[in-house]
């Protein structure tokens, strides 16, 4: 991201934080594209037409940072942790209302495995993955009430497919650090899962 366009994107966020609401009007297009990226690596798998397309993930999730007016913000990279925990959320709604319409979930944590084995950044297939979603998701709390820089991890890696770099980046933290928690919070979310098939 060009030097100016992060000077813009602090300027709007310093803003936000002085109580300036119409900053996220200034926000909105210098993160887009971004945005768009990390919902697009997201939903790769997702077919032609598909009900949830990245635009849609964009845009809920831009609506759901829209409305965080208690938050203090501080740079772009918190502002892309937030989003990634915003498009989490998107991700997991969505897969309720399928599980809901299907009334189904038999093997839903086995196959949750099969989605942290792949460990990059997989492309999410909501409609056919949503009961392993919702098993990690989960999980996931779970781990978060344990260690919540894990639980954050998870969340720009997984759900928003953000890279180490990226990761490390928005979490204001050392890509060895990101790293070592990464496969940390892999291990802890396999097992807790693998007990849960057992």
């Amino acid at each position: 991201m060009p030097d100016q366009v992060e000077q813009e994107i602090s300027e709007a966020l310093a803003a936000l934080s002085r109580g300036a609401p119409e900053a996220m009007d200034h926000l909105m297009p210098l993160v887009y594209r971004e945005l768009k990226r990390i919902a697009h690596r997201q939903l790769g798998a997702e077919s032609r037409g598909h009900t949830l397309s990245t635009t849609a993930v964009v845009h809920e999730a831009y609506l759901r940072l829209s409305t965080q007016t208690a938050v203090q913000w501080e740079d772009e990279g918190q502002f892309f942790a937030l989003a990634a925990r915003a498009m989490r959320r998107v991700l997991i709604d969505y897969a309720r209302q399928h599980q809901a319409a299907r009334r189904g979930g038999s093997g839903r944590r086995a196959v949750a495995l099969e989605l942290l084995e792949h460990g990059d950044s997989p492309a999410i297939s909501i409609p056919q993955r949503a009961d392993s979603l919702l098993a990690l998701d989960e999980a996931l709390e779970n781990l978060r009430r344990m260690d919540e820089r894990l639980a954050q991890v998870v969340e720009c890696r997984f759900f928003a497919g953000l890279t180490e770099v990226e990761t490390a980046r928005a979490l204001n933290s050392s890509q060895r650090t990101v790293s070592r928690d990464w496969k940390m919070a892999r291990a802890w979310l396999h097992e807790a899962l693998r007990d849960d098939v057992s």
